[in-house]
């Protein structure tokens, strides 16, 4: 996609030379492609940032899963100790 659309910045360059117009739309895309494309600065909310972020959600949320289910299991091997413990005693 990156491509043709890279193909298509330069095509309306190239016709710029007969309706000038078209080096704005040419230099709007560009200025697009570079902001937001692939491989762009980050400022869009791309590149490294997200990685990092995605990680950091997926983390928060496997700690909040294993609180919760760390407490249940808790609890039941309490109830299944005492229960013991009154069996032997």
């Amino acid at each position: 996609m990156f491509v043709v659309l890279l193909i298509l910045a330069v095509v309306l360059f190239a016709l710029g030379y007969v309706y000038p117009l078209l080096w704005v739309a040419a230099a709007l895309l560009i200025f697009g492609l570079v902001h937001y494309g692939p491989g762009g600065s980050g400022r869009g909310g791309h590149g490294d940032d997200v990685d990092y972020r995605d990680y950091r959600y997926y983390r928060d949320q496997q700690d909040r899963w294993d609180r919760r289910y760390s407490r249940q299991r808790r609890s039941r091997w309490n109830r299944q100790d005492r229960g013991d413990r009154e069996r032997r005693g």
